[in-house]
């Protein structure tokens, strides 16, 4: 399995402006393209390291998490990542090698190497290697439901979950699912879905879910509320809830993307939660 990953550089002067990247009411699309260096923001607390922030919430858009792309070179990491109280997190590795220190138990991850990372978990990251290192980072605040006990941390791998078929698809289309989706626990879902060349969503999935979705290899062509968008490996597209989508996949090789989604719980309609019952809101 292959994960693309940001390069960075600039281009040369002798190139045109033209790109692919897309914002609209309903979805934006940020091609790897524009994720260059002079877009890159550092974050406190972190030595050695830069980042992409591809999204973050927009009031009338996409209002329950933040996705970045972080860079860290040798030597550099971060001793105390989240400062927010009653945030969680997925890390998910696409090069090099971090070591990982969740609640006092070290982790080596590699490439497609996964970590859950509960509310109020005690962690750290570095880059112990001698080559940048490089992660998604996927941040929500965390909503409790009434009678069911927060999730625990957990690190695992793409490697070492089996992706399951889509029912009716001959395997077509499938998703490695990192927790089960029926553990009310979670409120939120990173997975990674994968098309065989040719293999597709036929319909219009029109949902409350927000999306990130951000292509690890292949390419494809996207139906986002009426447009068809090609997109390849390290683009990224964020889409608002009820954002109509589909998609077919354009081979010669799979075509597999890391995908965000907000779940499990009731639309908040009264009263104030620290954030996530106003975003819940606004989305109704």
């Amino acid at each position: 399995m292959s994960y693309y990953t940001p390069p960075g550089g600039l281009p040369a002067q002798t190139e045109l402006l033209t790109d692919r990247a897309i914002v609209t009411e309903a979805y934006t699309v940020v091609p790897k393209g524009v994720l260059r260096d002079i877009v890159t923001s550092n974050l406190p607390g972190f030595t050695r390291t830069r980042s992409w922030i591809l999204a973050r919430p927009i009031a009338g858009f996409s209002t329950t998490f933040a996705q970045l792309i972080v860079e860290i070179a040798p030597g550099g990491g971060a001793s105390r990542p989240e400062a927010e109280e009653g945030v969680e997190a997925v890390l998910f590795v696409t090069s090099g090698e971090l070591t990982l220190d969740l609640e006092g138990a070290r982790h080596d991850l590699g490439p497609g190497g996964y970590a859950y990372l509960a509310a109020g978990a005690a962690w750290s990251i570095a880059n112990e290697g001698e080559a940048p290192a490089s992660f998604h980072w996927i941040r929500k605040a965390y909503e409790r439901a009434s009678g069911i006990d927060a999730p625990a941390s957990f690190v695992t791998s793409d490697a070492a979950v089996e992706p399951q078929p889509m029912p009716g698809t001959d395997g077509a289309w499938a998703t490695t699912r990192f927790v089960d989706p029926d553990d009310l626990a979670h409120d939120m879902h990173v997975n990674i879905v994968t098309f065989r060349p040719g293999g597709s969503i036929p319909f219009a999935e029109t949902h409350v879910m927000e999306h990130g979705l951000y292509v690890l290899e292949g390419k494809g062509v996207y139906r986002l509320n009426g447009d068809w968008v090609e997109v390849e490996a390290g683009d990224f597209m964020w889409l608002r809830a009820f954002c109509p989508q589909a998609c077919y996949a354009g081979g010669p090789g799979p075509f597999r993307y890391l995908l965000y989604k907000d779940v499990n719980r009731q639309v908040r309609l009264t009263g104030d939660d620290g954030g996530a019952g106003r975003a819940a809101s606004r989305r109704g």
